[in-house]
């Protein structure tokens, strides 16, 4: 019996210490309050946004990708690169058609966030509603990606469960789409 490779998988084919020039990484020194210098690696990177995205009947849109850091398949949220002169919610609006085919009816920035307190990264949470499938993906040439919709409550669980990249962003859509309640 022969088992059946997931055509998204990527196999890894070598590694190496040096970066590839995907993210770029400095070493800042810092004069602290007590006069010690200290060194910080720094990740500098451009703005990302990523949608928590609900169809016309309510269905939750993912994509499954491989992601190279966990190293395996993920049901991720829509999203990418803002470019430098590039509006949020456009970039938002165009990454959900080019990653799954899906036009948004309403958008609008949820959260603005940094990726970490040693990252220069801005990432921006969108919430996207009445979307509707008007075109096959067009991934970048890097992409293989492959667009799912879930019911509510089982999208709204896989989010919950943090088996994606983006738990952040997908937390901050739900909350703004009313489907998490505030502790009280």
């Amino acid at each position: 019996m022969t088992e059946e490779r997931d055509p998204l998988v990527w196999a890894l084919k070598s590694e190496r210490p040096e970066p590839a020039g995907y993210l770029k990484v400095r070493c800042r020194t810092y004069v602290q309050p007590n006069g010690r210098e200290s060194d910080w690696d720094i990740l500098q990177g451009s703005r990302t946004v990523a949608l928590v995205a609900f169809t016309e009947d309510d269905r939750g849109i993912l994509v499954r990708q491989y992601r190279p850091g966990p190293g395996k398949v993920l049901a991720e949220l829509p999203g990418g690169l803002v470019g430098p002169e590039e509006d949020v919610v456009n970039a938002a609006l165009r990454e959900l058609l080019e990653e799954t085919g899906y036009q948004a009816g309403t958008a609008e920035v949820v959260m603005r966030t940094y990726l970490a307190s040693y990252a220069t990264h801005v990432r921006y949470a969108v919430l996207a509603r009445d979307c509707r499938k008007v075109a096959e993906p067009t991934p970048d040439p890097e992409e293989f990606v492959e667009p799912v919709t879930l019911p509510q409550d089982e999208y709204v669980a896989h989010l919950l469960a943090g088996e994606y990249t983006d738990a952040d962003m997908g937390l901050a859509g739900l909350v703004a789409a009313g489907l998490l309640k505030q502790a009280g």
